[in-house]
């Protein structure tokens, strides 16, 4: 079988990896210069005039990733060099806050919330009776149930302190919009998935480097391959039952070039594969079931609100930070809820990366808000100045994680007689995570299982 993946990113590239490993003849095709996608490496210079890859925006893995290490490992990516494990920490610069031992679950959790500090009695026992009641539960609660409502017998302390950063960080939603259901299931899956499932992993290499780039080179190795600078313009069912695709220079007026291939997994963005599918809904060949269901999927798709994220690249000679990732406390002008020292990821000594999720205001505004609040929240000396080095703004970075949300499905048209061979995947499609890299590659993975 002769397969097109659309679109290079972690999903992408993940279903063009599960594909191959099936016998398939595999050609991915990516409209930017770079695989990654929304999660990808990009040139920068510090003030010193060193060239340095840093990333559109900085992420951070858990222990619970399994296929993401799989898939690192399969590629011959080493997680235990390309990331820093760390105990689950949610501290701030004063010291206060969140840190889990190293020990199996709940014990971890039990023994960090008993020990946190900046939280009295009264908060550690209400977390603790609400935790114990989510699990008794199961995890589940009414799909239009959001963060805020599902914490109302938590104290403010630990909304400030631990809900509203590690929503924001899991689902880049605020509480009180996010998925109550979503917010679960991640907490089931990382703090009760085992020993290990909490830990952050946090990447000491570019995100190109760390899966995209080497599952590239692995699939190239394996017959398949990757071209870049190459837009799908259209996608035509042709009477064989085979798929044709017009594709041509993403940054060039000629004429698209015709493909055809057995089947297609759109791994694409979620407006893009919209567009795709929406040449579906008015294709004459198709009949008006079939046209009914392009035109179902593609609204689905095109009716996903996003989420915004910020990354604020700034450099301090000298500084080091007491954790190689630090909470920090966030308000409407001090907007950043994490902070990143990359000398103690990837030894670029100085440099610190100020993460601002759900982000709003435009860029300039931003980036003086965030050195504000660093010059305040980090206590800096006065003799290390910061100076920016580059504001990321991915203005759709993720999907807005709202309790009941309709995301379309992994089956374009599912069903649908004579009509097979056309898959989608990406961290917005059907399923229990949230945009992850995590939900991206398990997305990926499963798309490339489905024949019809």
């Amino acid at each position: 079988m002769k397969i097109a993946v659309i679109g290079a990113g972690w999903a992408g590239m993940a279903a063009a990896i599960a594909h191959t490993q099936a016998g398939r003849q595999v050609t991915v095709f990516e409209a930017a210069r770079s695989v990654g996608g929304r999660a990808r490496a990009m040139p920068a210079t510090l003030p010193d005039g060193t060239s340095v890859a840093l990333d559109n925006g900085q992420h951070i893995l858990i222990g619970a990733y399994a296929e993401s290490l799989r898939l690192m490992r399969l590629v011959g990516v080493n997680p235990d060099t390309a990331l820093l494990r760390l105990p689950l920490a949610l501290l701030f610069p004063d010291g206060q806050g969140l840190q889990l031992p190293d020990a199996p679950p709940p014990l971890d959790a039990l023994w960090g919330i008993a020990t946190a500090r900046g939280w009295g009695w009264q908060d550690k026992l209400a977390l603790l009776r609400t935790a114990s009641a989510w699990q008794l539960r199961g995890f589940r609660c009414a799909p239009d149930t959001s963060v805020a409502q599902l914490c109302t017998t938590l104290t403010p302390r630990l909304l400030a302190d631990f809900i509203d950063p590690l929503c924001v960080s899991a689902l880049n939603t605020p509480a009180r919009e996010a998925s109550g259901q979503i917010f679960l299931r991640v907490l089931q899956d990382s703090l009760f998935s085992g020993r290990g499932g909490s830990n952050l992993l946090l990447p000491r290499t570019d995100l190109g480097s760390l899966f995209p780039q080497a599952a590239a080179q692995w699939l190239e190795r394996a017959g398949g391959s990757v071209l870049t600078g190459q837009r799908v313009q259209s996608l035509v069912p042709r009477q064989d039952g085979r798929w044709e695709i017009a594709c041509g220079n993403a940054s060039s007026a000629q004429p698209a070039d015709a493909l055809a291939f057995d089947h297609v997994t759109l791994a694409c963005s979620p407006w893009e594969a919209s567009r795709l599918v929406a040449g579906l809904a008015a294709c004459p060949d198709l009949g008006t079931v079939q046209q009914q269901a392009a035109a179902r999927w593609s609204a689905a798709a095109a009716a996903l609100r996003f989420e915004a994220i910020t990354t604020v690249y700034a450099y301090a000679p000298g500084v080091r930070l007491r954790q190689p990732m630090l909470a920090l406390r966030n308000t409407p002008q001090h907007p950043a809820q994490f902070v990143f020292d990359r000398g103690q990821l990837d030894g670029l000594h100085g440099l610190l990366a100020f993460v601002v999720s759900a982000s709003t205001g435009d860029r300039a505004l931003v980036q003086a808000q965030v050195l504000q609040q660093a010059a305040a929240q980090l206590a800096l000396p006065s003799a290390a100045p910061m100076t920016p080095v580059q504001t990321v703004v991915e203005k759709r970075a993720t999907f807005a994680c709202t309790p009941g949300l309709q995301r379309p499905g992994a089956q374009v048209m599912a069903g649908m007689a004579g009509l097979r061979g056309l898959s989608a995947c990406g961290d917005y499609v059907d399923g229990p995570y949230p945009a992850t890299l995590e939900g991206a590659v398990l997305s990926g993975t499963a798309a490339a299982a489905m024949r019809g």
